[in-house]
């Protein structure tokens, strides 16, 4: 997901995020500016920026986070699980920073990830690194005061698919042996920002989609492959509460993901809220449609335990 000037004034008055850089003195607003993007908002924020820490290597690639831990907390704090979109093939977890502002907001620590995309890895790769961040997030809570009870975790569009199948996948699918480990990986909920739910409705028909067919490209058991990595494949009861929100005009992953998955989710006895934006695309909501949904994601943590 691009992030235009006009996209991130919405997300920052969404939040009320304006005060946090606009209001800082002249002369700590001109160091800001001189640290990285990513640094310079954090910093306003008061938070220790960890960058680029590698959390696996795989085919050569190493895959990387960045660690924003609030400076002020005191004891363990809650954690989002940030991931990236892009279609699979594109995009960057600097290019997407701006969207973990609402969760430094809340005060919360943030692990920012990054993954194979296809011209490194075809698929299942996404899915199994983003695991292996997961498990990573874990193993590492003691050192950067993460509260495994309270790991979110969330994404737009491919990012969305991604936050899916980490908080979803059984260990009966397979996809957990990039990394190895003992820790049990399982997250308190999911935040799906119009993510893919069935990868094969992309493939061919009506809904075909340049992007999943880049992902999956010429494996010989594509379609296998797409099933394995579809979040709809894997939906049962105990499953941790997931809010979806989705607009009804999405050209580029059709709504009916959301519904699908929604009533899936209904039948599975599993809590989960859709959040329908009417009209709107793949993104690049107003700032009324942002501060709707921010404010139902405040709303959907606080009624799971996990806002105060």
């Amino acid at each position: 997901m691009n992030i235009t000037r006009r996209s991130l004034l919405k997300i920052v008055a969404a939040f009320g995020l304006a005060g946090a850089l606009l209001g800082l003195p002249a002369k700590a607003a001109a160091q800001a500016q001189e640290l990285s993007p990513t640094a310079a908002w954090a910093a306003t924020l008061r938070y220790r920026v960890v960058p680029n820490v590698t959390y696996l290597t795989a085919n050569g690639y190493e895959a990387k986070l960045d660690v924003y831990q609030p400076s002020t907390a005191t004891g363990n704090t809650p954690v989002v699980v940030f991931i990236h979109g892009g279609g699979w093939t594109g995009g960057t977890k600097e290019a997407s920073v701006l969207n973990i502002l609402p969760y430094l907001d809340m005060n919360w620590a943030v692990v920012n990830v990054e993954y194979r995309l296809a011209k490194v890895s075809l698929a299942p790769a996404a899915v199994e690194d983003c695991r292996c961040a997961l498990r990573w997030v874990i193993r590492n809570a003691k050192e950067y005061r993460f509260d495994t009870d309270k790991i979110v975790v969330t994404g737009h569009s491919a990012g969305g698919h991604l936050a899916l199948t980490t908080g979803m996948l059984s260990d009966s699918a397979g996809l957990d042996r990039e990394c190895h480990g003992s820790e049990v990986l399982k997250v308190a909920a999911i935040v799906n920002w119009y993510g893919i739910t069935d990868v094969n409705d992309l493939l061919e028909g009506a809904n075909r989609k340049t992007y999943a067919v880049q992902w999956l490209s010429s494996l010989p058991d594509r379609e296998a492959v797409a099933k394995r990595v579809s979040p709809l494949q894997y939906v049962r009861a105990g499953l941790p509460p997931i809010l979806t929100i989705h607009g009804d005009a999405d050209p580029t992953v059709p709504y009916t993901h959301a519904t699908r998955l929604q009533a899936a989710l209904d039948k599975a006895g599993v809590p989960n809220q859709l959040l329908t934006i009417p009209g709107g695309k793949h993104g690049g909501f107003t700032k009324e449609e942002y501060l709707k949904s921010y404010a139902t994601i405040r709303a959907f943590l606080t009624k799971h335990g996990l806002l105060k």
